[in-house]
Order: structure tokens, then sequence, then C-alpha cells
């Protein structure tokens, strides 16, 4: 079984991503969608390959 986007969108916002009930709807702002990135966000560094070529 493959993942939706919305099992994404709901495992977002369980790691806390905040959500406006609107009506049966739920709204995401913009800023809250930016500072979750910010704060959610990590650097990753690719390992070096070194290859011989002797």
């Amino acid at each position: 079984m493959g993942f939706t986007t919305y099992d994404s969108l709901r495992n977002t916002i369980k790691l806390g991503l905040p959500v406006i009930r609107f009506g049966n709807s739920k709204r995401i702002s913009k800023t809250a969608i930016d500072e979750f990135m910010k704060s959610h966000t990590v650097t990753v560094h690719p390992h070096k390959e070194v290859v011989k070529n002797d």
C-alpha cells in the first residue's frame, strides 16, 4: 500500500503543524507552514565517496 498526499499531511499535522478548523474543513496558513518547515529543517551532508583509480 502506497502513501497518499493526505497520509503525509495527516502525519505532518500529528507532528505539530497548526490547523484551523473552518466548518467541516481544515485550513493551514502559509505562515504556519513556513514556520513549521523552518523548525523541522535539518541539514544533511552527503557521504563523500572516494574512488581510487589505480
